[in-house]
């Protein structure tokens, strides 16, 4: 997936990881969502495509269910993200664990 560098892009994307994080921290009642924390968003070339990034605390287990819930949910997060941000066209809402971040945060460092 070829990145977008535009500055509406990059706008856009911010806008999305606002919105995405709210909804998922207050909205969705899933229990598999209760530790996901959305880490960044990044549209592609045409902005057809949202990849959003997150972390989850736990095992792997735990980060297939997250991904499961995120996937059930994306139909009424894209259509929450058209009524907030009031476009044209959302996004495809594309779901990636974060694991750099997950690495720095999570990872118990040998001292």
């Amino acid at each position: 997936m070829k990145h977008a560098t535009s500055r509406r892009s990059m706008r856009l994307g911010d806008q999305i990881f606002r919105e995405l994080a709210s909804l998922i921290s207050t909205e969705i009642k899933d229990p598999r969502l209760e530790l996901v924390s959305i880490t960044g968003v990044v549209l592609n070339a045409d902005m057809k495509i949202a990849l959003v990034r997150y972390t989850v605390m736990g095992d792997e287990a735990r980060h297939a269910e997250a991904q499961k819930g995120l996937e059930k949910a994306t139909g009424h997060l894209r259509s929450q993200l058209s009524r907030a941000l009031r476009i044209k066209f959302v996004p495809e809402l594309r779901f990636e664990r974060d694991q750099f971040l997950e690495d720095m945060v999570y990872v118990d460092n040998p001292s």
